[in-house]
């Protein structure tokens, strides 16, 4: 009897002693599995962030035709306007047809009159008014005819302007002309009546000259000369 008590309690020791090993097993095993692993995933991506190539921040392109993106900024100018009301404004704003026409000025469009003036002496003023509908341009220089020459009057180059003259409808261009040369130097003619014809872009001119009446008293020489176009009085006086 005192033996098998005894070894009873051995085998009872003994699963009690493999009870409590299991038991600190499974106590590490937990205590693993919940452990600093997730301060360490944190920590790898915070990493991640801080060493990743940044990406310049691109800019989408304004969609619509290049019009329509620069009418935007203009309709936030108007208190309360829409983009409907800007598109018709800009509607209203557009010259029409016939003014932006662009052709030579000719005698069909214009009226020509000539001027005597007191300075510079010896000289006469040619004046061109647009009276057509459109815009005109004034090439080169008039080509003159006094009754009784023989050639087209001197074009004094000298004058040339940088760019065309071009009128609108009611705007006037000028040309002087330079009757004589120094004194003595020609022979002196009288006149009563001046044709001017219009030049052609290409330098040629056109059949249909203007037809003037000169002042009384008008003489010239070979020696004299005509501008060209200018676009103010002033300037065709001075040469």
């Amino acid at each position: 009897m005192r033996t098998n008590r005894i070894r009873t309690t051995a085998l009872a020791a003994t699963a009690l002693m493999a009870a409590l090993s299991l038991t600190a097993c499974g106590s590490n095993e937990g205590t693993k599995s919940a452990g600093p692993a997730p301060a360490a995933a944190s920590g790898t991506e915070g990493k991640a962030e801080s060493t990743a190539p940044q990406t310049p921040e691109t800019t989408a392109p304004p969609t619509g035709t290049p019009a329509e993106n620069a009418s935007t900024p203009a309709r936030g100018k108007h208190a309360g306007g829409n983009g409907n009301e800007t598109a018709h404004s800009g509607t209203e704003k557009a010259a029409p047809a016939s003014a932006t026409a662009r052709t030579a000025c000719t005698t069909a469009n214009t009226t020509v009159t000539v001027t005597e003036v007191t300075r510079p002496i010896n000289h006469l003023l040619l004046t061109l008014k647009n009276t057509g509908s459109g815009l005109c341009d004034a090439y080169y220089a008039p080509r003159l005819g006094f009754d009784g020459a023989q050639s087209v009057f001197p074009i004094l180059e000298d004058s040339k302007p940088q760019a065309v003259v071009t009128l609108a409808p009611g705007e006037e261009a000028y040309a002087g002309i330079g009757l004589t040369g120094e004194p003595g130097q020609g022979t002196l003619h009288k006149s009563k009546n001046l044709s001017v014809h219009f030049a052609k872009r290409n330098g040629s001119t056109y059949d249909t000259p203007a037809k003037l009446k000169l002042p009384a008293e008008t003489y010239w020489d070979d020696n004299g000369f005509v501008t060209y176009w200018q676009s103010d009085r002033a300037t065709a006086l001075t040469f």
